[in-house]
């Protein structure tokens, strides 16, 4: 449906949404809708990382405790770094 869109059509679309928002909020909604898209690529790589390593054989006893990890939208950004909290390691093995 999108692909039969004529040039025409299409400059009439972004007309209207410029009417609509007006040239000074879209910069800033499509820098929002950017940093949105890095952090939902960094969840996902994170969330995918947890997953590759909850798989590993090697016993917990083995692993060397190191700083808590962080999640970033882009690389260098630390105001919107936050804390990632993992689930203690020593309460799950007491069993």
């Amino acid at each position: 449906m999108i692909g039969n869109l004529r040039p025409m059509e299409i400059v009439l679309i972004l007309l209207v949404i410029l009417l609509l928002f007006g040239a000074k909020k879209l910069p800033d909604m499509a820098r929002s809708l950017g940093k949105s898209a890095r952090i939902l690529k960094s969840e996902a790589k994170a969330m995918k990382k947890d997953g590759e390593s909850d798989t590993d054989t090697q016993p917990a006893s083995q692993t060397q405790p190191s700083a808590p990890r962080t999640i970033q939208a882009a690389p260098g950004d630390v105001t919107s770094a936050r804390p990632v909290n993992e689930p203690d390691q020593q309460s799950t093995t007491k069993n």
